[in-house]
Formats: C-alpha cells, sequence, structure tokens
C-alpha cells in the first residue's frame, strides 16, 4: 500500500508541475556529414524505405538508416533552387523553378542519369518566382503552385504565376486549377483528400492563412487574374475589379463569387509568420491524440501549429492552436512515417528563422503522454463547443474561464493588415457536454468573417492536469443555421503604435532644424539590418531614418543597454494586443522607436542619443524576428 501510495503521489506531482511541450512532443537530431548543405526544400520517402532530400542549392541526397546514423549518397545534382520533392509510384518528382522534373536512375548505379521534363513554366528571373510540388492526388494527377514576382507588389510577368496548376504526369498536359495566390509556400490534403494551401502574409493578404481550393477558386491575390483571359483559364475574373473598396474579404465574397475565404486565419507573429507546410496527420493515433487534424509548418517561426477543421454550410472553417516550437532552422517540409515518426527538413539561408541554423533535418516523436489541450472548437448558432484531449473537471469551468474577443483584417493592395474592429464576446453562459471533453460556450455578438481568440484560465482535467496551451483561434465564416451581422463596413483600426509617445517623428523646435548625427539604417532580405552598429556622441542630437526594402514588415527598437532579449521576449506576448502597438511593449527598457515598417517605405524618428556611453542593443520586435534581427548603437 505504501508503494502504491508513493507512485500516485508522483504521478500527481507530474501532473501539476510545470509542463512543456517537450514533455509530449521530442525533438532529435538527424545527422547531417560535414560538406554537406542541407538546406531542404522539399523531402519524401522511398518505397525501400530511403529520405530523398533535394535542396535550394540543387541537390538531391538519398538518406539511408534515417532513424538511426543516417548516411548520404549524392543521387543528382544541377537543379534550379528546387522548393518540392515527392516520391510517386517509386519515381522522385521535383519542382524546380523552371520545370517539374522526374529524376530517373535508368542503369542502377544509384546515380540520376536521366532528367525527364514533366511540364516547363517561363520565368523573368525576378528572385521571388519560386514553384512548389508536386502534390499528388488519388487519381495520379498532381498539383504544384507558383509564386508572383515581387517590384514592391506582387506582378505576374510570367505566364502563370500566382496560379495552382493541375497536371497529368502521362500525357504532360497541364491545367489551370486555381488562381490568387501570393506565395503560397505548402499545400496538401486533409483527410477527405480536399486540397489546402497555405499563404503568407503581404499584399493583399492580411496575415497567414490555410485554404481549401477547388478548381475556379480565387484566392484573394489579383495579380495572377492577368492570365484569366487565356483559353483554358477556369474563370473569367479580371484583375482591375479588385480593389481596397470592399473592406474586408468577407464584404468582398457578397460580390466576387469565385473568391475564396480562407478557412483558417494565423494571426501574424501570434501564429508563425511564413506559412508553410500543410501535413495530414494519417497515423491513426501512432502520432499522438490528434489523427486527422492538420499540422502546419512555419519557416520564420521554426515551430508548427495544429488545426482542427468542420464544414458549415458546405465550406470548411476551423481552428489553429499552438503546437510545437523550439526547431533548429526554418521548417519549410515535414514527412511523417506509419510509426508516427515526424520528419523536419528545415533551411533559413536567406529566409531566416528564429531556430538560428541555416538549415536542419530533425525529427519529432510523441512520447505516449495525451497532454490537456484543447482538441477542436466547433461553430454552434449561439456560440462555440471547445472539446478537449481528455475529460474536464466541470467545478474548475465558468464563464470566467473564458476570455474571447474577435476582429478582422483589411483586404487591400497594402501589405499585410493591422487587427482591425476588436470587439469583446461576452460570455453567456457555459455547460460541459455529457462526454465530459466538451463545453457549449454560448457567446453574444456572433459574426461571420470574423477570426475569435479563445484564452481559456483555470479549466482543468479530471486527473488533476492543466492546459499546455490556453489560446487558440477560430475562423468564423458561416454561422451554423443562418447568418448574422457580417464584415462588411469595418471599425477603426488600432493605431499600430504610431501615436506612441516613444515615436518622436517631429523635431524639436528647439533643435533649430539642426541635428548632429543623421543615421540611415536599412533591413537587408533574410530579417536582418544591413548596418548591426550604429554609432554617436553621447548626448547628439539624431535623426534616423530606417528604410525597409526587404519583403516583409520590420520596426526599429532602441533599448537601454543590452536589453533586446528582455524587450523582445515581451513583445512576444503582447497576442493580439501587440498587432496595435507595432509590437512594442510598454517597457522602461525602450527607448525610443519606429512604427511597424511596411516593405518598400520608411520611418523617421528624432531623438537625443543617451547621455551616458556604454553599448545600446537594437532589435525588430515582430515576435520572433529579435533574435537574429538586432545590432548595437555605441555611444561614446
Amino acid at each position: 500500500m505504501k508503494k502504491l501510495f508513493t507512485l500516485a503521489a508522483v504521478s500527481i506531482g507530474f501532473l501539476l508541475s510545470a509542463q512543456t511541450e517537450a514533455d509530449y512532443y521530442t525533438i532529435e537530431q538527424v545527422s547531417i556529414p560535414d560538406g554537406v548543405e542541407l538546406e531542404v526544400g522539399g523531402m519524401d520517402f522511398l518505397p525501400d524505405g530511403r529520405l530523398a532530400v533535394c535542396t535550394r542549392r540543387g541537390e538531391v541526397f538519398l538518406v539511408s538508416d534515417v532513424a538511426d546514423r543516417a548516411t548520404y549518397e549524392l543521387f543528382a545534382r544541377g537543379l534550379h533552387e528546387p522548393l518540392g520533392l515527392t516520391v510517386h509510384e517509386g519515381d522522385i518528382y521535383v519542382a524546380q523553378r523552371g520545370e517539374v522534373t522526374k529524376l530517373l536512375d535508368k542503369d542502377g548505379d544509384g546515380w540520376a542519369d536521366r532528367f525527364e521534363t514533366v511540364y516547363e513554366i517561363p520565368l523573368t528571373g525576378n528572385y521571388h518566382e519560386y514553384h512548389y510540388g508536386p502534390l499528388f492526388r488519388p487519381d495520379g494527377s498532381f498539383v504544384t503552385t507558383l509564386n508572383v514576382g515581387w517590384e514592391g507588389k506582387g506582378v505576374s510577368k510570367a505566364k502563370w504565376r500566382g496560379w495552382m496548376l493541375a497536371c497529368d504526369p502521362d500525357t504532360k498536359r497541364i491545367t489551370p486549377y486555381a488562381v490568387g495566390m501570393r506565395s503560397p509556400a505548402g499545400f496538401g490534403l486533409n483527410n477527405e483528400g480536399d486540397i489546402f494551401v497555405a499563404e503568407n502574409q503581404g499584399d493583399w493578404i492580411g496575415s497567414g492563412r490555410i485554404t481549401h481550393l477547388r478548381k475556379g477558386d480565387f484566392a484573394g491575390h489579383p495579380a495572377g487574374l492577368a492570365w484569366t483571359g487565356e483559353r483554358n483559364s477556369p474563370l473569367d475574373l479580371e484583375a482591375h475589379t479588385i480593389t481596397d473598396d470592399y473592406g474586408t474579404m468577407y464584404a468582398a465574397k457578397r460580390e466576387v463569387e469565385s473568391l475564396k475565404l480562407p478557412a483558417v486565419w494565423f494571426p501574424h507573429g501570434i501564429m508563425g509568420i511564413s506559412t508553410a507546410a500543410i501535413l495530414n496527420d494519417d497515423t491513426q493515433g501512432a502520432f499522438g491524440p490528434f489523427a486527422n487534424q492538420l499540422l502546419v509548418s512555419d519557416q520564420g517561426q521554426s515551430k508548427i501549429m495544429r488545426v482542427s477543421l468542420e464544414k458549415v454550410e458546405g465550406e470548411y472553417q476551423g481552428a489553429v492552436f499552438p503546437f510545437r516550437e523550439g526547431f533548429s532552422s526554418g521548417l519549410l517540409r515535414m514527412r511523417l512515417t506509419e510509426d508516427g515518426t515526424l520528419y523536419a527538413g528545415q533551411t533559413a539561408r536567406g529566409w531566416a528563422a528564429t531556430g538560428g541554423e541555416e538549415f536542419a533535418l530533425e525529427r519529432l516523436k510523441w512520447t505516449g503522454e495525451v497532454p490537456f489541450e484543447m482538441y477542436a472548437i466547433t461553430a454552434a448558432a449561439d456560440g462555440f463547443n471547445v472539446a478537449f484531449t481528455e475529460p474536464i473537471l466541470a467545478s474548475s469551468v465558468s464563464a470566467k474561464s473564458f476570455t474571447i474577443q474577435n476582429f478582422t483584417y483589411r483586404y487591400h493592395h497594402n501589405y499585410g493588415s493591422p487587427a482591425v474592429d476588436m470587439q469583446e464576446n461576452a460570455i453567456l453562459a457555459t455547460r460541459v457536454l455529457s462526454d465530459e471533453k466538451t463545453i457549449n460556450v454560448k457567446v453574444a455578438g456572433l459574426r461571420p468573417g470574423y477570426i475569435y481568440e479563445f484564452k481559456i484560465d483555470g479549466i482543468t482535467g479530471q486527473d488533476g492536469k492543466q492546459l499546455l496551451h490556453d489560446v487558440g483561434y477560430y475562423t468564423l465564416n458561416n454561422i451554423p443555421g443562418g447568418e448574422v451581422a457580417g464584415a462588411g463596413e469595418i471599425g477603426e483600426e488600432l493605431d499600430a503604435g504610431e501615436t506612441s509617445p516613444k515615436r518622436p517623428t517631429t523635431m524639436p523646435t528647439a533643435w533649430n532644424g539642426e541635428v548632429d548625427a543623421d543615421i540611415l539604417l536599412e533591413t537587408i532580405k533574410g530579417m536582418r539590418y544591413k548596418q548591426e552598429v550604429l554609432q554617436v556622441k553621447a548626448g547628439q542630437k539624431v535623426r534616423l531614418t530606417f528604410r525597409n526594402p526587404d519583403d516583409m514588415q520590420h520596426n526599429f527598437v532602441l533599448t537601454s543597454g543590452r536589453k533586446g532579449d528582455a524587450v523582445g521576449e515581451e513583445a512576444a506576448t503582447l497576442g493580439l494586443k501587440g498587432l496595435g502597438m507595432s509590437h512594442v511593449p510598454e517597457m522602461d527598457e525602450v527607448l525610443v522607436h519606429t512604427k511597424l515598417v511596411e516593405p518598400e517605405t520608411s520611418d523617421v524618428i528624432y531623438f537625443v542619443a543617451p547621455t551616458k556611453p556604454g553599448v545600446y542593443e537594437y532589435v525588430c520586435t515582430v515576435p520572433g524576428h529579435y533574435k537574429i534581427m538586432r545590432g548595437v548603437l555605441r555611444v561614446t
């Protein structure tokens, strides 16, 4: 009896102690030999168990014994930045910038001796004209996706840029399938075989998201509409008809029938910054308790999110939750094995990531322990049902357990969008359903076309477990049973930190129009500052111009010393509030800052340099950026 009591005490102690993601899913390094720059662009398993990996440097490696010591054989080289690799019927297909290529080893010597073009696509040479895929469908055909180019805005100057293309590999005939993408870095099939594509924040794209695409759908970015006049285009929508006047995508949908609303929005900086691979957990429980849910990787924040989906009024919508952070580099590609091991292919050169390494190959394994998590959120006519992975302690549930607020994004040609028209939802009642795992939450003020943030406080499992993650975001496109007021005319947006007292944008009158130091600070691609060391004299009058030629948003935050980590970490905790503060936390360690600066624009601030000589760190506080986007102001 004493032994049993001791074991029970240990178990309860574990449940009540601080949990980490690593308690449930462990990350292990797969060794990479010296001299192999494994910047993973795509990967898939061959029938014999070897892992085929293509790199952004144009190589294909075959990795044997990947679960143990991992030996690498070079299979092909000379490809043009391949960003996708798929094995189909034992053959390797690769998406290069200008074509889909089938790699064949005709003489069986372990080296690709035939590069068979499946289809070609034109290029202009624009660096942003990436090509992803192929993704094979159950009927044997496949689809690929093409980035638009970038010239301060998304452009489609080569045919079919911004499109998803379908191809029959036997006839090699391509068919335009859907349009309206900007940077569709990843796509995958759910358990029903439907195609979902990931999208990254940019012009016309308020935030990261995933969208279910059928043939003839328009995903929202108008550049690719330049090619709808082609004979085999599945729609005839013209680019000039898409304007900023709609306000939101939900409102635009009322007038543009082919426009497809995102199934799930990923709030920028909170649920990633560079949405990438989409992978269905088809392991039937070998990878944990989330079978048939989607796993979505993020390249910039080196992590994986988890998505639960449902169909309402015939269309997909659902929720995104945190899942696993802490990968070594930018997580671009994922594959699952039947035994429930997830392999994560990573790259960060030129596309910086919080993981810090330029490349990595890692595996993620379930420990067998079930975390207490929100399993799914589904819509109800009067609110939502929130399901959990384990039975709930009913006495821990009340209306105060939930904080719910909703917001949306602008649909406009500008880069990204702040959170707009934010409202808090009153919780009218909560009820634990008969399965003991689901709570019905009655909510006032439901509005379709909005994203709902769920924050949970105090709910525990019947075994005493605390929630591992307490937040989720549900995209409500349709309300079961009918529509109420939706996102049409939107309210005032948050000022995005533009009126902060620590953003002095006017030269003080006492300076008489003169400055002592005129500093230009710029960004470079890869989430970095071009100038990582600046120098001024103590007490000088400084004009700082922050110019952002990168293709993502950044800011400049000067700290009161070596405080870059402290300020960056605090910015990451702001959640939705941070979207209205340029991601700049209110803390004494922040001396001055710019607003959140859009691509190809700039911001100018004026300040007096610190009077105490020393080193003052500056960082970009867009969540995750501070780890690599930083520099120092030396005050002499």
